[in-house]
């Protein structure tokens, strides 16, 4: 059973002076329940390479290993599945490659995209951007900011996992999962944390008492 109450994205450029590694160990301590890697701005190469000591971290840990986008890096990487975007391989095709065991999940926006996801036989959704962010290149601003709206709307027409991902942080976690989430994505959040362990520890103790 995955904790979907915090999703951790890694990206180094985000990290301040730390390695992703040490931010890694540092969500791991403070009880995240999910690892993506990211790191869009590292080959493929490098991105393998650091991705063979986050899996380290997170086999021992117990906590499952996705990797964003690319499949071919998640099967050399044994990772416990893959995170698609509007421009990725699609979801069954991804299943075909990784295997009916795979974690395969989908970023969407809209509540049509949110169903012909989960028909295609995603395992969750990442639903964002929630809030403003400057985290995603490609969600500059606040126009594409959909809020806890859109999740609950999304929630009404779909059975499996939901997190929210955009601006989310411990202060205004609460409404995304009083909205359907399950629990929230971040990446900054974390990753740009004076303490990352402790901001890890304050969300997943937001979306448990969002929960309650």
């Amino acid at each position: 059973m995955v904790d979907w109450s915090v999703y951790l994205v890694t990206q180094e450029s985000r990290s301040r002076d730390r390695t992703t590694l040490e931010v890694v160990r540092a969500a791991v301590d403070g009880g995240v329940g999910v690892v993506q890697l990211r790191e869009k701005d590292l080959p493929a190469r490098r991105r393998y390479e650091l991705g063979t000591e986050v899996r380290e971290i997170t086999r021992e840990a117990g906590v499952p290993l996705i990797v964003n986008d690319r499949v071919d890096l998640a099967q050399a990487l044994s990772a416990d599945g893959v995170h698609l975007g509007d421009d990725d391989l699609p979801v069954d095709v991804a299943r075909e490659i990784l295997g009916e065991d795979a974690i395969v999940g989908r970023s969407v926006s809209f509540v049509d995209d949110a169903r012909a996801a989960e028909a295609a036989g995603a395992d969750y959704l990442g639903v964002g951007a929630i809030y403003a962010t400057g985290s995603k290149d490609d969600i500059p601003d606040d126009e594409y900011a959909v809020g806890p709206e859109r999740v609950a709307a999304i929630a009404e027409v779909v059975s499996v996992p939901i997190v929210g991902i955009g601006g989310i942080t411990p202060d205004n976690a609460a409404p995304v999962v009083e909205a359907g989430a399950d629990g929230v994505a971040v990446i900054s959040a974390v990753t740009d944390a004076d303490d990352p362990e402790a901001t890890t520890r304050d969300l997943h103790e937001a979306v448990q008492d969002a929960r309650e």
